[in-house]
């Protein structure tokens, strides 16, 4: 480890982040809500680290010997979660004196386990009535269900709890309703019944998916992080690309490439390898808005980055039927090409503005940090291989944690401590709260969505609304899904649109993977489109910069991903629906070609700098190598090597007369 720093290795994520005024971690706190948790000391310190370890070893257990029936698991995993959000995020941090928990907050963690804990009293007596709720069911469930709100409100943010009331409210008042949407209504014994009662509310298929392997890739994520992969991946993109021109810019699109693989979170990928990267980019030249646009839109594909994705992509294998690693197989050229496209963008930025690269002198060398740290990356090939194999997520994320623990006392340098292994436990439960409190929400709308009938009629308006146009179609549910991800976790965000629009694809003969990928994308999207962009506005906390410009600058480079989706609901084939390997490839390059012309249009650079006359030709032509289609490769093809040709001698002109 002392070669690697007398090398000029990276210090790893978490030392820059040590230098960062408390200011700055406040405001980045505020933004990643999920993160901004309390930290108690003392007793309260010893109690909460005591409950998070109950908490990893119970879904440890159930993922080893089988899991408990199906409302039993989800309401003991509500138990620990929502105890967990009411202590740790107080209703005033000033309230927080000495490291002990506010009284208030005390008694809303234990109010808030009454109702899941009723579930698991009354079990059996609930399955034999079902359908039939009491006053004290509507009184309990009624209770569980504000505290679910409240949870949201603490954890995940204001917007959720907006979309969560306003599903509730219409579940109240259909027959007020106007036109199609409109229906019977719903009482408080048929509303309460239904949404904490069943498997359809609360406790549905998002606390299901969550109860069980999206709580175990959490945990193997943090393992992976106690590792230090995360700076393993920072000195090894140092080493790929830190050299090249606009070199530290290069580093963070590839470092949060590879971060992407074990970290769902736009904004804590941000907050982790933007504090080392963007003062990088800033040092090298790069403006301050468009370094913490790279940072964002690198982070934000994160979530699009597999094998481990955001947490939808785990729902998404649920609601479409297939396998995760059918969703993991599907995810990875349109991964590959969103990257692809953000490189490029800082790229022809760097030579736009003849910035250089890190000297290779000060940078470490690659063979000294895989002999350092290549062993930490075992893990990650282990669980890909074994999701490829046929195992189930929940059993590859447990075979995943252990090799992570095994793998890291490969050397001495990154063995981990008894301590280490059960603050992992600890990272894993905080980590998952947020994930855990968004899918209880979640659950409220889908609940209110099945109840009501609201998805096929909300599906049939906006088939309506396109008027037959499947273009119209497509834009509609795009702006559908960018408005509903604007502060709304990806999670909740995919939910929702899963349930309202991409049914309104399918219905017009778009494959259900392709439908149910497609929102994902945009919701996923939305942070970085201005004017609610947390992933842009964590950059910009980070590099001081303007967070509509940085939100602006991030959207281009990170134009692929509005573009990606419109090609593999026109060319399924792109995420391995009915093609062959020929026809894959040969979309896979047209599409590789076509994003140069397009983000060489966004920076305004090409061969030299780019007129604007040039710049649209240049977008008509990469766009055009995107559609799927002989005459329209060729076209594209066409204009993208007359504008290259015309800017080459250009340059060579100015170069002569220079």
């Amino acid at each position: 480890m002392d070669e690697l720093k007398k090398n000029g290795a990276s210090p790893g994520p978490d030392a820059p982040e040590e230098e960062l005024s408390e200011e700055l971690k406040q405001k980045l706190k505020e933004l990643d809500k999920e993160s901004n948790t309390m930290e108690y000391t003392g007793l309260w310190g010893k109690i909460i680290a005591a409950i998070c370890i109950c908490f990893s070893l119970f879904q440890i257990y159930t993922g080893f010997f089988g899991v408990m029936d199906a409302m039993l698991q989800r309401a003991v995993h509500l138990s620990f979660g929502i105890s967990l959000v009411y202590l740790l995020c107080p209703t005033k941090r000033s309230w927080v004196k000495g490291g002990s928990v506010h009284p208030l907050d005390l008694f809303l963690a234990v109010l808030a386990i009454i109702p899941p804990v009723y579930i698991l009293l009354n079990y059996q007596d609930l399955i034999l009535r079902a359908g039939t709720v009491t006053p004290a069911d509507v009184a309990i469930g009624t209770l569980g269900i504000v505290m679910v709100i409240e949870a949201a409100r603490r954890i995940v943010g204001l917007p959720i709890v907006v979309v969560v009331l306003c599903f509730i409210a219409y579940g109240f008042l259909g027959p007020y309703m106007p036109g199609a949407i409109a229906h019977r209504g719903l009482n408080l014994d048929q509303m309460v019944g239904h949404l904490f009662f069943t498997t359809e509310g609360v406790f549905g298929i998002p606390m299901g998916v969550s109860s069980t392997f999206i709580f175990l890739f959490i945990l193997f994520g943090a393992y992976l992080e106690k590792t230090g992969l995360g700076k393993f991946f920072i000195d090894i993109s140092n080493a790929i690309a830190g050299w090249a021109s606009g070199g530290p810019a290069k580093v963070a699109v590839i470092s949060s490439a590879l971060e992407g693989t074990i970290s769902g979170s736009s904004v804590a990928n941000v907050v982790g390898s933007g504090s080392f990267t963007i003062p990088m980019m800033k040092k090298l030249g790069y403006s301050k808005d468009f370094a913490g646009a790279v940072e964002a839109a690198a982070s934000t594909g994160g979530q699009i980055m597999p094998p481990i994705m955001g947490a939808a992509a785990f729902l998404m294998a649920e609601f479409v039927g297939i396998p995760y690693m059918e969703v993991v197989k599907a995810a990875v050229i349109p991964a590959i090409l969103y990257f692809f496209g953000v490189f490029l963008g800082v790229h022809f930025e760097a030579k736009r503005e003849n910035l250089k690269g890190t000297p290779r002198s000060l940078l470490p060398p690659f063979g000294a940090i895989l002999k350092e740290e290549g062993h930490l990356v075992i893990p990650l090939i282990a669980i890909i291989g074994l999701l490829s194999s046929g195992y189930t997520p929940m059993r590859a994320a447990l075979a995943g944690i252990v090799i992570s623990i095994a793998a890291a006392m490969l050397r001495a340098n990154t063995r981990m401590s008894f301590m280490d292994i059960v603050d992992g436990l600890i990272k894993g439960a905080r980590g998952a709260l947020g994930v855990l409190i968004a899918c209880a929400a979640a659950g409220i709308i889908i609940g209110i969505v099945t109840k009501t009938g609201i998805g096929l009629k909300l599906a049939s308006a906006l088939v309506d609304l396109s008027n037959g146009s499947f273009l119209l179609l497509l834009f509609c549910t795009m702006i559908t899904s960018l408005i509903l991800g604007m502060g709304v976790p990806t999670t909740a965000n995919y939910v929702i649109t899963s349930t309202i629009a991409a049914p309104a694809l399918i219905s017009l003969g778009v494959p259900i993977l392709a439908a149910h990928m497609f929102v994902f994308y945009f919701g996923i999207i939305a942070d970085i489109t201005p004017p609610v962009a947390l992933a842009a506005f964590a950059g910009a906390a980070i590099s001081g910069g303007n967070p509509i410009k940085t939100g602006i600058n991030a959207s281009k480079l990170g134009i692929a991903a509005f573009i990606i989706p419109y090609m593999f609901v026109l060319s399924p084939a792109m995420l391995g629906i009915d093609a062959t390997f020929g026809s894959v490839v040969a979309t896979t390059l047209t599409a590789v070609v076509g994003m140069v012309g397009v983000s060489a249009a966004m920076i305004g650079f090409f061969v030299t700098k780019a007129w604007w006359i040039e710049r649209l030709a240049l977008l008509a032509g990469g766009l055009m190598l995107i559609d799927p289609g002989m005459m329209t490769d060729v076209i594209g093809t066409g204009l993208l090597i007359l504008v290259g040709v015309f800017q080459y001698a250009r340059r060579k002109k100015n170069a002569a007369i220079a």
